[in-house]
């Protein structure tokens, strides 16, 4: 069975860091492009980032290019958002998906506040 299990979110001060994991099962992770999206209360959910199956050329939402980063380690099975400079408008849950797969994980809440 496929699982998506993300983790690292918590509560960060605006200008701080985090760093998301997603740890894959139950299907061949290094074939299939990875991505992250995010949904915040009373929003449609928003494609943050992707990164193709074997890495390389990564692709971003307008509104966090310059500040996150998505990568991966196909030896983990593990995908990976680095959130840099974070705004309370990043405030959100956190999916990550394989998308041509239709699997999603049970999310991460970050919210970023002072």
């Amino acid at each position: 069975q496929v699982q998506l299990v993300e983790s690292g979110g918590g509560l960060v001060q605006p200008g701080g860091s985090l760093r998301l994991s997603c740890a894959a099962s139950g299907f061949t992770f290094s074939r299939y492009r990875m991505t992250w999206y995010r949904q915040a209360p009373g929003k449609e959910r928003e494609l943050v980032a992707s990164i193709p199956s074997g890495g390389g050329i990564t692709n971003y939402a307008d509104s966090v290019k310059g500040r996150f980063t998505i990568s991966r380690d196909n030896v983990k099975n593990t995908v990976y958002l680095q959130m840099n400079s974070l705004k309370p408008e990043d405030t959100a849950i956190y999916y990550c998906s394989a998308p041509t797969l239709g699997s999603w994980g049970q999310g991460t809440q970050v919210t970023v506040s002072s």
